[in-house]
């Protein structure tokens, strides 16, 4: 496998923080009858091509450390782990070491809302301006990063719809350019967080405290983009935590653990890394011109501070473990070791495509698929990736769940995003060969 490494004197934020360039394998596991699929699971699973990825990353110091979980529907995961908690350290890492997940928050976000709707507190296509009256009458640039004095009126609200699959119109401050992103910056819309460290390029705002102010705040400013139009990556699954938080009468940090979190039995996930689990925490590393070096040391992590609001688009820490009862339960159908978490049509509904008839996906990401509650839709798969190399997905077809853990930056730097998932899709051909 060829490796491409991006050599820059600075890491800039939009290229540290974006996590969404994510390749599924839906499509190569579409192929697998589910007859056959039923034999390969007869069989210990063989996961070559899987190890191999793992063994080579690690190897060769590209990463300090890989964890790659695979679990067949409700069976327990298989664990494929190499390296240690950072370079040069003498800590294994394993399914309980924590990660920076980034991006990998939103489907759990997305999730959240789902169960919302499904409970009839908030509806799929409500204008949030109904629990949220400052997105009431809300402005779009009239030239695409351009002005943001130059604007018109929005044509249509913006619907948690929009704020599921990126449709809202919302700018993102890692994606934009031009005077929206220092009015994002000015304003404290920073949605995320790197590190204590001062990185050239990676910029020093200081994000807005408290998720209410986040939310007024943004609505002041113009969307980047008419609602409904265009898949565009943005803020608004940290919006839609307000969202949540209004509909529910419930913080929303609160709202995942006493929700999700606690009842799905992820004992490892939080906003926050508790000062008695720092022994676990990896180390994230920055690449640069094709060398690890620590950005963000375990030990003196800004994941050890409260962040400024909760982020429900990149806030989270959790381990492999963690993130396996995450898939496991939607691969349940919202039912994990036999107690439900989440109504069936919400999970059925979230990992559908819910873009808007309206939206276009023509040159992004995510071209020729689907989006559903926070994550890529495509061949049966459902899932997305973080910034630091983290990436997961379900795939109904196969009932496979799958995910991998690391921690670099920028994700683009080692094309993993796009390597596990064919890793998998290699080792279940192979696997439906045996069983023919």
């Amino acid at each position: 496998m060829a490796y491409r490494e991006i050599a820059a004197p600075n890491v800039s934020r939009r290229a540290l923080l974006r996590g969404g360039a994510w390749l599924t394998a839906g499509a190569a596991m579409a192929g697998l009858p589910m007859g056959r699929m039923a034999l390969a699971q007869g069989y210990e699973a063989n996961w070559r091509n899987v190890t191999a990825l793992v063994d080579k990353y690690v190897s060769e110091r590209k990463v300090a450390n890989m964890v790659a979980t695979l679990g067949w529907g409700t069976r327990d995961p298989l664990m494929i782990a190499e390296g240690t908690l950072s370079l040069g350290g003498n800590t294994a890492a394993d399914a309980d070491s924590l990660y920076r997940i980034y991006s990998m928050t939103k489907p759990i976000t997305g999730m959240a809302a789902m169960m919302l709707i499904d409970e009839g507190r908030m509806r799929l296509d409500q204008p949030i301006a109904e629990l949220l009256p400052a997105y009431a009458n809300m402005t779009v640039q009239k030239t695409y990063d351009g002005s943001v004095t130059d604007v018109v009126p929005a044509e249509r609200p913006i619907t948690v719809r929009h704020l599921l699959t990126h449709t809202a119109g919302l700018g993102y401050g890692i994606v934009q350019k031009g005077p929206i992103t220092k009015a994002y910056e000015e304003k404290g819309l920073v949605p995320g967080q790197v590190s204590r460290l001062p990185i050239p390029g990676l910029g020093r705002a200081t994000a807005v405290q408290g998720l209410d102010k986040f939310a007024d705040r943004l609505a002041k400013l113009p969307l980047v983009l008419q609602p409904g139009t265009k898949w565009s990556y943005s803020v608004s699954l940290d919006l839609l935590g307000r969202v949540i938080e209004v509909a529910s009468g419930m913080a929303f940090d609160e709202f995942l653990r006493t929700r999700i979190f606690e009842p799905t039995g992820m004992s490892s996930t939080w906003f926050t890394v508790p000062q008695s689990e720092i022994g676990r925490f990896t180390t994230n590393y920055g690449i640069m011109n094709g060398t690890p070096l620590p950005m963000d040391p375990a030990k003196a992590s800004i994941y050890l501070d409260k962040p400024p609001f909760p982020f429900g688009g990149a806030g989270l820490v959790s381990s492999p473990r963690d993130y396996d009862r995450f898939l496991k339960m939607l691969l349940g159908y919202g039912v994990i070791d036999g107690k439900r978490v989440m109504g069936e049509l919400a999970v059925r509904v979230g990992t559908s495509n819910l873009l808007p008839d309206t939206a276009t996906t023509e040159g992004t990401w995510i071209e020729g698929q689907g989006f559903g509650a926070g994550g890529r839709v495509s061949d049966g798969s459902y899932g997305w990736g973080g910034a630091a190399g983290t990436v997961a997905f379900v795939n109904y077809k196969a009932g496979l769940r799958a995910n991998l853990m690391t921690q670099y930056m920028p994700s683009e730097a080692y094309p993993i995003h796009e390597g596990f998932p064919k890793a998998v899709a290699a080792d279940l051909a192979a696997m439906q060969g045996a069983g023919a």
